[in-house]
């Protein structure tokens, strides 16, 4: 799948999204991964980390002077996985896309509520979703909510959203979004399993 686009500052490019590079923050930063012990470092928590991370950011921001509407009028739903790193992975830049993550990737009522507001209010048109291996989904059940109101008193009014079956999950998401009410756009919805050993998307036939 190749779009072909204005870049924000140059000529048309492409973008292809059927082969991928993957990339995290600690391979690209040379950071170490988060302490073990809640969070604290010897620099403080992580937040403290990001904070004065954003600092850095700012001194060199410049506004872009973008519109929020998506320049290639799409909405990328994903897992919250950190291995994936979204826009790298779809050769995507910023203000190209809306992405919509959540734990599996799944399409939920929050996500319905997040693409509806995108392509009404926003011109979005096209859906990608994308599941990927050895996702932690695949090792939890219901049961999960259960140890939950054990724990805490009170049951979560959510569903886990567990799957084994990471080809067929992506089948009932293409479907759950083709068959929204409140979608203007609904044509052109694919579903993707990323590999994360491999950084490719495979295509799931929604048949």
């Amino acid at each position: 799948m190749t779009f072909f686009v204005p870049s924000h500052s140059g000529p048309e490019r492409s973008v292809t999204t059927n082969v991928i590079a993957m990339s995290t923050s600690a391979s690209s930063t040379g950071h170490s991964p988060a302490e073990p012990n809640g969070g604290i470092t010897a620099a403080g928590t992580v937040t403290d980390r990001l904070v004065e991370a954003n600092k850095r950011y700012a001194k060199a921001f410049t506004d872009p002077g973008m519109d929020a509407r998506p320049v290639l009028n799409v909405a990328v739903v994903a897992c919250m996985d950190a291995r994936i790193d979204l826009h790298a992975a779809l050769g995507l830049e910023l203000g190209d896309c809306h992405t919509i993550r959540n734990a599996g990737g799944v399409v939920t009522d929050d996500v319905m509520r997040s693409l509806t507001i995108s392509q009404r209010a926003l011109g979005t048109r096209s859906v990608v979703l994308i599941h990927h291996t050895s996702c932690g989904l695949e090792s939890l059940t219901e049961e999960f909510r259960h140890e939950l109101e054990l724990e805490v008193g009170q049951r979560p009014a959510w569903a886990v959203e567990s799957f084994r079956d990471v080809d067929q999950d992506v089948r009932q998401s293409m479907q759950r979004v083709r068959t929204s009410p409140f979608l203007l756009h609904t044509d052109d919805v694919r579903g993707f399993v990323f590999d994360v050993t491999t950084g490719l998307l495979r295509e799931i036939d929604p048949a």
